[in-house]
């Protein structure tokens, strides 16, 4: 487990995907592809020898927000990759895109 706080820039064990850490403090699993991210200035480069679940491995869109479901976490992809991003190795903890909210007409 990582503490996440706002700023924290993560990278994937198993694919090219990085985040930063939008939103959300304390102890969690940050994971992508069903494995541990890690930091940022952790050496190494990922491990593309690890398999990763299919169901982990919808991918990630640059430039696009994910949030769990209750919205504590938010997390910008600063690099796509393969895996999927979730609050632990589990399936029903999956990070979604946050959807764009309207803006109001101005007239």
């Amino acid at each position: 487990m990582i503490v996440l706080k706002p700023g924290t820039r993560l990278k994937s064990a198993v694919c090219e995907t990085q985040i930063m850490l939008v939103k959300g403090r304390g102890e969690h699993d940050l994971c992508c592809g069903g494995i541990a991210m890690q930091a940022l200035n952790a050496m190494g480069s990922p491990t593309t020898q690890l398999d990763f679940d299919s169901p982990f491995a919808a991918g990630t869109l640059m430039g696009k927000r994910y949030v769990n479901s209750d919205g504590s976490i938010e997390a910008l992809c600063t690099k796509a990759g393969l895996g999927s991003l979730s609050l632990g190795p589990n399936l029903d903890n999956l990070l979604q895109i946050k959807q764009t909210e309207a803006l109001p007409a101005s007239d």
